[in-house]
């Protein structure tokens, strides 16, 4: 019974354009959080006296607020994963289950 499912949802055309859609999104936010990533630990290795000019007459420098800004695109960028994971993939995957006969 369940291979005969497995059958019904592998054949499903809809199926391989979620997967398709769904690992190529993956990977795009992926390569562009190591992006961020590591363009900051990389201008941290190679260019440190940028992020630590001073902000005003305190102790803070550029690199902390810059530091907080990969945190947030983090947090942003899962996010928008998230987000579209529940409108598009959610749905997709809803018409797949339907169409199988489940």
């Amino acid at each position: 019974m369940e291979d005969d499912l497995v059958k019904k949802i592998t054949a499903n055309p809809k199926y391989h354009k979620l997967v398709k859609t769904r690992t190529s999104y993956g990977w795009l936010l992926t390569i562009i959080m190591l992006v961020v990533y590591y363009g900051y630990i990389a201008v941290i290795a190679f260019h440190k006296e940028s992020l630590a000019v001073r902000l005003g007459e305190g102790v803070m420098t550029v690199g902390i607020p810059v530091g907080l800004g990969v945190i947030a695109f983090t947090i942003i960028i899962t996010g928008i994963y998230v987000r579209r994971a529940n409108v598009e993939f959610d749905a997709l995957t809803a018409e797949i289950v339907k169409e199988s006969g489940k």
